[in-house]
């Protein structure tokens, strides 16, 4: 069985750089309406962030001011303003 099949890959990025770059198997978000959880192979998801925490893996947060996710094909970019 391919390793990478409960993976999706995640790029989040801010203006100014990358904030992280690899495959997760899940990923938590603080959307506009609600909390939401996504894992690999997820129907597309077109969402605006609003302020929390975005928590990679159930390992990893990153705390944002607001934000854009975009999951499609088995690939999640999330553009960011992160918390001072």
């Amino acid at each position: 069985m391919d390793e990478r099949a409960g993976k999706f890959k995640l790029l989040v990025i801010d203006p100014d750089k990358i904030i992280y770059e690899g495959e997760v198997t899940n990923l938590f978000l603080q959307g506009d309406t609600g909390e939401f959880e996504l894992l690999p192979y997820h129907y597309p998801v077109l969402s605006v962030l609003k302020q929390g925490e975005i928590i990679i893996d159930w390992k990893y947060t990153i705390a944002i001011k607001h934000g854009i996710i975009r999951f499609f094909q088995n690939e999640c970019v999330v553009i960011v303003e992160l918390n001072d």
